[in-house]
């Protein structure tokens, strides 16, 4: 079966973020599966790479697109390219970007404050909402976004990034609920603690709260395949969220999480 054939049977998938440490492993599981693929980010080069391995190990289309997550005037026209049907049908699109710096930091300087906010959820409403509208007009396919169990309750050690995270989740539920009668799947995936360059320094080394990025784009692919609305990435931050969550205010205001 020709590369064209094997990316044709399952559609297209746009990851955006693809050079990040989850883009990247998930653009591999899913090329293992025959599924054709966009990997798009800002490091084109780093993107080539990324789809000449593709291509050669697993006999997938890969094309390779560039995009500036805050160049919001841009998103149009990259979209439109993307959905262009180069090499099959564009029928998933996959959320993976993200920005992160230290709370105090943030504080001080707004400009950090202003970048999570544009990375991690003004970026996310302009481009899933292009891939909502394509999507739905074929009147099936998928979207998957990566939110945080950050989101979850605001916490004084990262609460700034935890409201993008928030933002985001409120955004897929009401998307989800949109979408849910034309066919198209929206998925939230909350990861705990993830070992990627974003959170390098601030974990410990080998937590078992610490997970890899192949088990989070595990978590994805499988979210994906069986078209879940919500997962926690792993599993057992479900539990720990929820006793967070139900802690009452007087009593957690006073905690130091």
């Amino acid at each position: 079966m020709s590369a064209h054939e094997r990316g044709n049977g399952s559609g297209i998938t746009l990851i955006l973020g693809a050079t990040s440490s989850i883009g990247k492993s998930l653009a591999r599981r899913l090329a293992a599966e025959g599924r054709g693929l966009i990997v798009a980010g800002r490091d084109e080069p780093e993107l080539r790479a990324i789809a000449d391995d593709l291509k050669i190990r697993y006999q997938v289309p890969v094309r390779v697109l560039r995009y500036d997550a805050t160049d919001f005037e841009s998103h149009p026209a990259f979209f439109a390219t993307c959905a262009a049907g180069e090499d099959g049908p564009l029928t998933g699109v996959v959320f993976c970007q993200g920005a992160m710096f230290d709370q105090a930091e943030a504080e001080r300087d707004f400009a950090l404050s202003r970048q999570m906010i544009d990375v991690n959820y003004t970026s996310a409403v302009s481009l899933l909402s292009l891939a909502a509208a394509h999507l739905a007009r074929r009147g099936t396919g998928y979207l998957c976004a990566l939110s945080s169990v950050a989101g979850d309750r605001g916490r004084q050690s990262n609460f700034l990034y935890g409201a993008t995270k928030s933002a985001l989740t409120t955004y897929l539920q009401g998307l989800r609920n949109r979408l849910a009668r034309q066919g198209v799947a929206v998925i939230t995936v909350k990861p705990g603690f993830v070992d990627t360059a974003m959170t390098w320094g601030l974990l410990k080394p080998g937590s078992p709260l610490v997970a890899s990025p192949d088990q989070v784009a595990r978590a994805i692919e499988r979210a994906i395949r069986q078209q879940k609305d919500h997962v926690y990435a792993p599993w057992f931050w479900r539990w720990i969220m929820a006793i967070i969550k139900s802690i009452p205010e007087p009593i957690f205001k006073r905690m130091r999480l």
